[in-house]
């Protein structure tokens, strides 16, 4: 099984295990061992399926601002363990091909594999989400089409994803394309990079 088999398999299962409740404060049952690659890239997706549906709720225009505040902050939250998880994703991704000796030609790709495995989680829940909007039986003809090809767009998306995802990791297996992992840079988290926060010590 290819790694991007693997990480689709695995965001459909949480995708859909996350619906079975369909909110946000639902306990997660991770199925998988602790620590191991599976485990983390159930998480990943529970936490992207999450903050999906954080991102739906916070969009009401009749939210209490107080409620819409307290969703913002933990949004952010959310995205910090996002950055968090993918980063320890490449570590694993690291270990695997730390002892690959790299041909002299050997180029970086645009992103490591795990911020490309980050969109292929995405992708789960937008093809997800766009087949409910095709099975709905109460839309005009129009939004049903227009979500039959957007649904045919997603699927085709996820196809190219896998396989671009897959030739990255053999290319680094063979030693002509390598990654490194450039830790978080987020500023707006941080006490002591974030103005409106050190300016009030």
């Amino acid at each position: 099984m290819t790694f991007s088999s693997l990480s689709n398999d695995i965001f459909q299962k949480s995708t859909n295990d996350y619906h079975i409740t369909d909110h946000v404060d639902a306990e997660m049952h991770n199925p998988y061992e602790l620590k191991t690659i599976e485990y983390y890239l159930y998480l990943k997706n529970w936490i992207d399926a999450v903050q999906w549906h954080l991102e739906d709720i916070i969009r009401d225009p009749n939210i209490d601002p107080v409620e819409a505040l307290a969703i913002k902050r933990r949004i952010d939250s959310s995205n910090q363990d996002r950055t968090d998880l993918v980063e320890l994703i490449d570590s694993y991704f690291l270990e695997k091909f730390k002892a690959v000796e790299m041909a002299e030609d050997a180029s970086i790709n645009t992103e490591s594999p795990a911020w490309a495995i980050d969109r292929l989680s995405i992708l789960a829940l937008k093809i997800y989400h766009m087949q409910k909007e095709v099975e709905r039986t109460d839309t005009t003809p129009e939004h049903h089409a227009q979500c039959e090809k957007k649904l045919a767009v997603l699927l085709e998306q996820r196809v190219d994803l896998s396989t671009a995802i897959d030739q990255l990791l053999a290319d680094m297996g063979s030693g002509s394309k390598y990654m490194k992992v450039y830790k978080q840079m987020k500023m707006y988290n941080d006490p002591a990079l974030n103005p409106v926060l050190y300016a009030k010590k």
